[in-house]
């Protein structure tokens, strides 16, 4: 049981990350934002174990070979976006929400790459994998809210131009999965 809490743990921490990154470029941050971007993370990384699981070694290699270079391009080009808009718009301008639509697919899906490698390893375990799942997505998804919340909280009353911030927090990310491939 210890060990699922850590395991989840980890794999909440890049969607943590990603989530104080949004909350400190956001001026208005709702209850309704923050619940919409928790449960897509959540949700993602509930299911990505699940697949992982049941899509075999099979799948595995292939996912191996390339997840590192997709989640740093994405992560790359969404955390260079932010910076680049930061730097070019007038500061009356709102930055673009990736809470919605096919950045927050983007996100949700980057964030929780690393489950699906959770997932193919339960499967060689011979473990089950429901309960698994279901504790990492409910601990990312509490994870993800009190990152929005803190880094909203913070991000504009200490930092001038958050956005680039996060941009940069989004794109050491993206470069942190990046590293971690050819680490391990």
């Amino acid at each position: 049981m210890f060990e699922i809490f850590v395991i989840a743990f980890g794999l909440g921490l890049d969607a943590f990350s990603l989530a104080v990154a949004f909350g400190m470029c956001q001026k208005v941050c709702t209850l309704n934002t923050r619940f919409r971007l928790s449960l897509s993370f959540g949700l993602f990384q509930f299911f990505m174990p699940l697949v992982g699981f049941y899509a075999g070694l099979r799948v595995a290699r292939f996912t191996e070979s390339i997840d590192h270079w997709i989640v740093f391009f994405v992560l790359g080009f969404v955390g260079g976006k932010m910076i680049y808009e930061a730097l070019s718009k007038e500061e009356s301008e709102t930055m673009v929400d990736i809470s919605r639509g096919v950045p927050l697919l983007i996100a949700s899906i980057a964030t929780s790459i690393d489950a699906l490698a959770v997932g193919f390893s339960f499967a060689l375990l011979k473990d089950g994998i429901l309960f698994q799942a279901v504790i990492i997505g409910v601990i990312a998804s509490i994870m993800t809210f009190v990152g929005i919340t803190l880094g909203h909280r913070v991000g504009r009353k200490y930092i001038a131009k958050p956005e680039v911030v996060g941009g940069i927090a989004i794109i050491l990310i993206g470069f942190k999965a990046f590293l971690e491939h050819f680490l391990n």
